[in-house]
């Protein structure tokens, strides 16, 4: 079974024994290829659904929460949900503040009518035969064993020169993320000693690259390793849109989660990025286009970090107006009110100035009215 590494910065728990067994299992030709895993076999201590109000054939994607510059810094993560995107299979993301994990202390994990299935190659074949959704059904048995070796490759070795660099680079990993470490696990502690835990976690987690195997080597060599890996991967898909073609595979999946974990970095020198911007351009635009053709809501969810941009939102009620609604409503009839207000005072000031302006006008005419009065009162005496 493929070998799932979590990169939360709290929630990674993986010991030296543990990563060497998967270090075992991986060098096992037969260890890459997941198995379905039968309910019968399941442990008896699988916890139950944790949305038991699901909707039947909604597939409830637990994972880590968005990032700044990417939805995920997971590529395990990623690469499930691209799988749903370019599937068209209708799914919710879960909020859960990395409370969860599966049976197998992973992530991602998901839910279908109320089972659980955990790691990301088998919850894509599982969900392929369940909705009868082989992205792969085009391809021949040749190109099928072409797109398994690049996967093993990503999933099992490059993976592990982008960890080094991370685990190393702990600071720079986060800053140039943009992690938020604080509303990640919705914590109430100060985002300092967090984000310092946070780095004491990364760090601690550099035996396991040791105990994989890559971490006995140089840093040029562990960079040079991975840049073999992005350099034949270029090569392969030279100028087509897609791996193989016109449509996209499972290996587009699992090429764009790994990729986007290289080049979402921003303001910070990782040598990686440099190289695959420079040495392999065709990877940064198949990124792109997988961007916008399947990611129409990223600068949204990227905003926002909404889990759940892809979801149409409800409609608002016709007899329930929002408050912001009420408040512009109230603000305009106000406004109304204050202009009528306003239309009546002048009115009613010109309509003094007029009186006053005759008053003016006949203060002569009156003058003379009297005067006349006074000698005709004069000449009778």
């Amino acid at each position: 079974m493929a070998n799932e590494n979590n990169t939360a910065p709290v929630e990674e728990q993986q010991t030296q024994e543990q990563a060497q067994a998967d270090n075992n299992q991986a060098a096992t030709p037969t260890a890459s290829v997941p198995q379905q895993e039968s309910s019968s076999t399941a442990s008896p201590s699988r916890p139950t659904a944790r949305k038991p109000d699901y909707e039947k054939d909604v597939v409830y994607l637990y994972q880590f929460s968005r990032s700044p510059l990417a939805p995920s810094v997971s590529p395990y993560c990623l690469k499930v949900e691209m799988w749903l995107r370019i599937a068209g299979i209708k799914y919710e993301n879960i909020d859960h503040k990395l409370k969860y994990k599966s049976k197998k202390g992973q992530l991602p994990f998901v839910e279908l009518n109320g089972e659980e299935v955990a790691d990301s190659d088998v919850i894509i074949r599982r969900l392929s035969d369940h909705f009868d959704q082989d992205l792969d059904q085009v391809l021949t048995g040749e190109q099928r064993s072409i797109s398994h070796a690049f996967s093993v490759m990503l999933d099992q070795f490059t993976t592990w020169a982008v960890k080094w660099w991370r685990f190393s680079n702990p600071g720079d990993f986060m800053r140039g993320t943009k992690l938020n470490v604080r509303a990640m696990v919705n914590s109430c502690l100060p985002a300092p000693v967090l984000n310092f835990v946070a780095k004491l976690r990364f760090r601690s987690k550099l035996s396991s690259v040791k105990t994989q195997g890559l971490g006995l080597h140089s840093p040029q060599e562990i960079e040079e390793f991975a840049e073999w890996d992005l350099k034949a991967l270029s090569e392969f898909l030279a100028d087509k849109p897609y791996f193989f073609g016109d449509q996209p595979s499972v290996l587009d999946c699992i090429a764009f989660a790994h990729l986007v974990q290289i080049l979402c970095l921003e303001d910070v020198e990782y040598p990686l990025k440099t190289f695959v911007q420079e040495s392999c351009s065709n990877l940064v635009t198949f990124v792109e286009r997988l961007k916008q053709q399947y990611w129409p809501d990223w600068t949204e969810l990227t905003n926002t970090l909404d889990l759940n941009t892809h979801l149409p939102k409800p409609a608002p009620s016709e007899d329930k107006k929002s408050a912001s609604d009420e408040k512009i409503e109230k603000e305009t009839g106000d406004d109304k009110t204050r202009e009528s207000d306003g239309e009546t005072e002048k009115g009613d000031k010109d309509e003094k100035e007029k009186v006053k302006d005759k008053e003016i006008e006949d203060e002569p005419k009156k003058g003379i009215e009297d005067e006349n009065k006074r000698a005709e009162e004069a000449k009778k005496e």
